[in-house]
């Protein structure tokens, strides 16, 4: 019975998806929506989008507190149609219940709750998002931090960009997230200075273009905005799902790189990309269980990319063999010049120096006197056992 309504309910006969939207709300039927949560990742996105509509044409005065029932199990596909559907309809007896719930329900019901008080900016609510801000969960998270932006409540803004300066990079991760959720784009300056020497770069690139587009971000600050593109795609595929080429509109980011090929980090983000793609793109590995419009993007951007003029980029490539470069890793990986990359044994960053050497090891250019160079500047003692063993 209750599979039978689903496939109503997310099909194409408008009869059937009508009658089973109706039922699921006047009938508050819990198991048929508990099932369709539990297909969230086994639908296409524009069918949850229908099934989303579908429910708020069937909610009404006289049924909209049985959504209340729903809110025992989370979903981002329906939270949106569930929580404007409350509110459109809400008293102080509902936003009590709702106060009441965020207090002392699960998770999933503290998730519905946090959006609902972005809609309903009760300043009640506030203890209870900032309390709620950064738990194990993070779709309650993120609805806590984007609903205390709404409200532009600035004592957990300005926690968050506290967070940041800690040495523990799990709770910068947290206050990352926190403030991409809160939407608040001054302070991207703050996590791009975070990102650069933080090891989990490529989480916390991933975050800043939900801020504002990479466009913008590179109109304000062009160097960090490449270093965000060009650890997004170090992260792609691993980190960053490959379906977040279309939030940062890389094809289009790429497109307008390539027309400005003409400085030293523009030509290493390309160079980047270009065997980036390459990977991602070899085998079925990466795009096996990606939907096919992800695929086609996946493949038009290293389609696009194989234009680049490869011979004139690494041409710059030299110019970031410093240890001052956000970009000495990357350019380290295209580096041809073995004398430039030398110099670098001599720098102070030990990271950047046992990196220098693995690629001297790679080009069959390490000898005894250059491992010597490197072992003199390193104090940790697991460095230098690298250093030893290539």
């Amino acid at each position: 019975m209750t599979e039978d309504l689903i496939k109503k309910l997310t099909g194409k006969n408008k009869p059937d998806f009508e009658f089973a939207a109706q039922h699921l709300v006047d009938s508050a039927d819990v198991e048929m929506f508990k099932a369709l949560v539990e297909k969230d990742d086994f639908l296409f996105d524009f069918v949850k989008e229908n099934v989303a509509q579908r429910i708020a044409n069937a909610v009404n005065e006289g049924n909209y507190e049985n959504l209340l029932k729903f809110l025992e199990f989370y979903s981002p596909s329906y939270d949106e149609v569930i929580i404007s559907s409350l509110a459109k309809f809400a008293d102080e007896d509902l936003t009590d219940e709702m106060l009441e719930l965020f207090e002392n329900g699960n998770n999933a019901q503290k998730t519905y709750c946090a959006k609902y008080f972005a809609y309903i900016q009760d300043p009640l609510a506030i203890e209870l998002l900032k309390k709620n801000s950064y738990t194990e969960d993070d779709f309650l998270n993120s609805n806590c931090a984007s609903t205390l932006g709404v409200m532009n409540e600035e004592s957990s803004y300005k926690e968050a960009l506290g967070k940041l300066k800690t040495g523990d990079e799990f709770e910068q991760l947290k206050a990352v997230k926190f403030l991409g959720a809160y939407g608040n784009s001054e302070a991207i300056p703050y996590l791009i200075e975070v990102m650069k020497t933080s090891t989990m770069s490529e989480n916390i690139a991933g975050e800043i273009p939900y801020l504002a587009d990479i466009f913008s971000i590179l109109e304000q600050d062009k160097e960090g905005g490449l270093l965000i593109i060009n650890n997004i795609v170090n992260g792609l595929g691993e980190i960053i799902p490959l379906s977040s080429v279309f939030d940062y509109e890389l094809y289009e980011v790429f497109e307008r790189l390539m027309h400005n090929a003409e400085d030293s980090c523009t030509a290493i983000v390309l160079l980047n990309a270009n065997e980036k793609f390459d990977t991602l793109t070899e085998n079925d590995e990466y795009l096996f269980d990606e939907d096919k419009n992800t695929k086609k993007e996946i493949l038009d951007i290293k389609k696009l990319l194989g234009n680049i003029h490869k011979k004139e980029l690494l041409g710059f490539v030299n110019a970031e063999l410093r240890e001052d470069s956000p970009f000495v890793y990357t350019a380290l990986d295209f580096a041809q010049d073995m004398f430039a990359v030398r110099e670098l044994l001599k720098c102070s960053n030990q990271t950047v120096i046992v990196k220098t050497a693995e690629v001297l090891k790679a080009h069959n250019e390490l000898d005894d006197t250059s491992r010597q160079v490197a072992l003199l500047k390193i104090t940790d003692d697991n460095i230098k056992s690298i250093i030893r063993a290539l």
